[in-house]
């Protein structure tokens, strides 16, 4: 470990001196790629020095574990003993920045929300997970817009897909995909009985063109009338897209723009993230068993979390997380289950390594 340490203190050093040289900073490109990279190494870097700062002052105190004064040697080891806890805690901080990086961590995300058993119930609780995501992206300063939705009298959706975009969105996200279950009393119930309802969750890297190519020749795109609530538009164009792939029969359909050219633009954006998905998991099911569970890939016919209503409760049934403010989180207040989703993950894919 310390001897890929060194050589990335190397490297953080060379891309400082880079990002003074005049023709690194005229060429805009070259020199936002630098600062990346830099930012990149910056934590690393930083801990590393610490640790090496913190070993020089425990060698420096250990002499004074000799001199002739107990009262001395006595502070000399207590001093010691604070040195050796100080410099575990950064050697396991090392560890998990040293860990390999998921190449889809700094991505956006097409996030899609659906109604599973429950009816009605169900769909409610879409809109209000959907809501809850959005609070949370708010906090985070991420841009959310919504790519298609099939919504209910009710004021809930069958479904529900938004493109999430902002700093390192699919690193704060990727382990919110599988069933969420909800139980509480349907504003329909009469007799105040509770109900427990399904909703699944996927969180899908934004595709990239280089890494997933639509042939044009592959794809149906069908054209029709808008329908629903809405402008004067609906029911009057067509405007409507649907895009079928023919090589796998995937098909994506998108309304909630006024123009057809902007529902093709966004519904080719999710075609693109589901074919990665299905790319992602071709290369996942190459892997053994173990592995994908140890790096969290995360099943989606599993329940991984409950939202209980009435006791104002909430598990999280993978890291066995249960938390009693309910109305906090329902308002996006998530991310202390995000922190320690990512740290047992993390500790999970340590053990691998």
């Amino acid at each position: 470990m310390f001897e890929e340490l060194y050589q990335i203190e190397e490297r953080f050093d060379r891309l400082e001196n880079e990002l003074a040289q005049p023709e690194i900073i005229n060429d805009r490109e070259l020199y936002q790629k630098t600062v990346r990279q830099h930012a990149e190494l910056s934590k690393v870097v930083y801990t590393y020095r610490q640790l090496k700062k913190l070993q020089a002052e425990k060698e420096e105190t250990q002499e004074l574990l000799r001199d002739p004064d107990e009262e001395i040697r006595q502070m000399a080891e207590t001093e010691v003993a604070r040195y050796q806890e100080l410099i575990e805690a950064a050697q396991k901080d090392l560890e998990f920045l040293l860990l390999p990086k998921d190449p889809n961590d700094e991505k956006n995300v097409l996030l899609e929300i659906r109604a599973g058993t429950g009816g009605e119930e169900a769909a409610l609780f879409v809109a209000d997970l959907f809501r809850m995501y959005s609070r949370f992206a708010e906090k985070m300063n991420w841009r959310v817009e919504v790519m298609g939705s099939h919504p209910t009298g009710s004021g809930g959706f069958k479904e529900i897909i938004a493109m999430v975009e902002g700093n390192q969105v699919f690193s704060q996200l990727k382990y919110e995909s599988g069933v969420h279950r909800v139980q509480r009393v349907p504003t329909t119930e009469s007799q105040g009985r509770i109900h427990t309802s399904a909703v699944t969750v996927a969180v899908l890297p934004e595709a990239e063109d280089v890494e997933v190519e639509v042939n044009p020749d592959e794809i149906k795109v069908d054209v029709y009338r808008s329908s629903g609530p809405g402008g004067q538009s609906v029911n009057t164009t067509d405007s409507a897209v649907r895009i079928t792939h023919l090589p796998t029969g995937l098909v994506v359909t998108c309304q909630d723009e006024k123009s057809q050219y902007k529902n093709k633009a966004k519904a080719l954006k999710v075609l693109k993230a589901r074919l990665l998905d299905i790319k992602v998991r071709e290369q996942q099911d190459k892997i053994s068993e173990d592995r994908r569970d140890q790096v969290g890939t995360g099943d989606r016919s599993e329940r991984i979390r409950t939202y209980n209503f009435p006791q104002g409760r909430l598990t999280d049934h993978r890291i066995n997380l249960t938390l009693y403010r309910l109305d906090s989180i329902m308002e996006g207040d998530i991310q202390e289950i995000i922190d320690t989703l990512t740290t047992h993950y993390q500790t999970e894919a340590l053990k691998t390594l």
